[in-house]
């Protein structure tokens, strides 16, 4: 029988292959972590710490992965190369002790239902737990690594004096913001409850509803979150409701809504909004009603295309309107990693077509 935390390492392993193969990390991240038992709940965090550290670090651990690799693994083991990598991203990031992460990385073979390669796993781990100190120079010595090279050149362009900043944000953990329901209770209040949990947190200086939490945690150890005192959302989309200035018996339309952050901030400033929340993915407008049941809010949801309004609109004209379009979010990479690996250059071109 295998560890609880051997078998989070190969759940990891399959939720990388399934990000590498084309799935965004938060569906495959939500698919994996809904079918954890009981027995593997508590290692929900360091589930999500291994993936979305892998895969933010994933372009540049390949080539040391492929350097310690006598010959390349088959494309049918996949998932034991997802696994390798996520044994040097503990390796050379996490705070595990080395001999736990290559035994635990080692056992987890067995949960992938490749005991054969319990050997060559070990051995490669072995060998780069060995040339440790050379693999973090050669991690250190570019931020660019973790990035697709076409990436990196158009950063280099349009900001020829931040680029290098903008990887090494991007190579960073993104905070835990929070979003304070003000229709519920007060930031104040809130920090408050977060203390007499244990934790620490603080109020974000430039926006009134946001509170940063100083390490990450799973949402059910956030006071009230299932009552919907509280969201997560970063301090950034925060602004959304605040710049859009709507006021009491407005008619307010979100045009790209789901997962639903922005519209239910909106409802929470101002409840007596006439919010239509439109989105044309049906299943991800589900989202957003399971996002406005938890906080406890109501506004009319439709799935519809909003380049197509004759096909769902009545024809009463909107006094606000929040746009949030397709777009590349490689702004967002630091929240979402798997970016790097799945947007490619023609894809801005056709998300510019879009907006």
């Amino acid at each position: 029988m295998t560890s609880p935390a051997a078998r989070a390492r190969a759940r990891a392993a399959e939720i990388i292959t399934a990000v590498v193969h084309g799935r965004s990390l938060d569906a495959a991240l939500d698919d994996g972590l809904q079918q954890l038992g009981p027995a593997l709940a508590r290692e929900q965090p360091l589930i999500q710490e291994i993936c979305y550290g892998t895969l933010r670090h994933l372009l540049a651990l390949e080539p040391l992965l492929s350097g310690l690799l006598d010959k390349p693994l088959k494309e049918k083991d996949d998932d034991l190369r997802a696994l390798l990598a996520t044994g040097l991203y503990q390796l050379l990031f996490m705070r595990v002790a080395p001999h736990a992460a290559v035994k635990e990385t080692v056992e987890a073979v067995q949960e992938l239902d490749k005991g054969w390669a319990k050997g060559f796993v070990n051995a490669v781990l072995r060998r780069a737990q060995r040339e440790l100190e050379t693999l973090r120079d050669r991690i250190a010595r570019d931020d660019s690594r973790a990035h697709p090279p076409w990436l990196v050149e158009a950063l280099r362009a349009a900001w020829p004096d931040d680029w290098r900043a903008i990887l090494e944000a991007n190579n960073a953990r993104a905070p835990l913001t929070l979003r304070v329901n003000v229709s519920r209770g007060s930031r104040t209040g809130y920090l408050a409850q977060l203390a007499a949990a244990g934790l620490v947190a603080r109020a974000h200086a430039e926006v009134e509803s946001a509170i940063v939490l100083e390490n990450p945690v799973p949402v059910g150890r956030l006071p009230g979150f299932g009552e919907g005192l509280v969201s997560v959302q970063d301090a950034a989309a925060q602004l959304a409701a605040t710049l859009l200035d709507a006021r009491p018996g407005m008619r307010v339309l979100d045009a790209c809504a789901a997962p639903g952050g922005k519209a239910a901030h909106l409802l929470e400033c101002t409840p007596d909004l006439d919010l239509t929340a439109l989105d044309h993915d049906r299943a991800r407008l589900e989202r957003v009603a399971e996002n406005f049941s938890r906080l406890g809010l109501h506004g009319q949801l439709i799935a519809g295309d909003a380049t197509r309004p004759a096909d769902w609109w009545d024809g009463r004209p909107f006094d606000r309107i929040l746009l949030d379009t397709p777009c590349s979010a490689t702004g967002v990479i630091r929240r979402h990693p798997d970016i790097r690996l799945h947007r490619t250059p023609s894809d801005i071109e056709q998300l510019a077509r879009t907006q």
